[in-house]
């Protein structure tokens, strides 16, 4: 999936009138917990850094849902980077 699919497919959940502010958070959390359980050892820096970029959008747009969840994961995103 590439970046702005998965934009488009983030954005949808986040708006997604159906779903609860839960079910939201956990589809999100879903997406990125895949994207780090298909990274592996052999996976190069650049697919790293691209997992982390798409990371942080999901984390942004959790934040737009729950602030203080968003907040911690970002901040925890940051921490991690020093």
């Amino acid at each position: 999936m590439d970046f702005n699919d998965m934009y488009t497919e983030i954005d949808n959940i986040a708006e997604a009138p159906n779903l609860t502010d839960k079910q939201k958070l956990d589809e999100l959390l879903r997406m990125d917990s895949v994207m780090y359980v298909n990274l592996g050892t052999e996976s190069t820096q650049e697919e790293r850094d691209e997992v982390k970029s798409r990371s942080r959008l999901i984390y942004r747009t959790i934040k737009t849902i729950d602030v203080e969840m968003g907040d911690l994961f970002l901040t925890a995103m940051r921490n991690e980077s020093n």
